[in-house]
């Protein structure tokens, strides 16, 4: 009988938290505007190679006002990027890299990655179009 009530419970717990996984989770549509693209160049100065998406930080300048805004750009899950040959490693602090990708909806500094180059090189590290 506890060996059933255990049984029970752990797999309510399971079920419970792969429902919070499951709405922790976006839909790209509903963070990013697919119509609002835009180009970036700027300095990379943070990576996060974390789940559910890998992110990497850039710092832009206004060409305009001279300031500085750090944009946050978002990949795919860290082992989609493994398997399309990224390492952490791929991107390094304070190179410029050059980024399209699609604006988020909120307005904040940041998008959702399609295109990564590297600015000294002209080497693609990434190319893929976005839904």
């Amino acid at each position: 009988m506890k060996l059933c009530r255990f049984i029970n419970t752990a797999l309510l717990a399971l079920l419970f938290t792969g429902s919070q996984l499951t709405f922790a989770h976006h839909a790209f549509t509903a963070q990013y505007d697919a119509e609002a693209r835009t180009e970036l160049n700027g300095v990379l100065v943070k990576v996060e190679w974390l789940n559910p998406h890998a992110y990497f930080y850039l710092d832009v300048e206004d060409p305009e006002t001279g300031e500085v805004t750090t944009w946050a750009c978002e990949l795919g899950s860290p082992v989609s990027m493994l398997r399309q040959g990224w390492t952490r490693e791929a991107l390094v602090l304070g190179e410029i890299f050059v980024v399209e990708g699609s604006l988020a909806r909120d307005g904040s500094p940041s998008m959702n990655a399609s295109r990564v180059v590297v600015e000294s090189t002209g080497e693609r590290l990434l190319s893929r179009r976005q839904d």
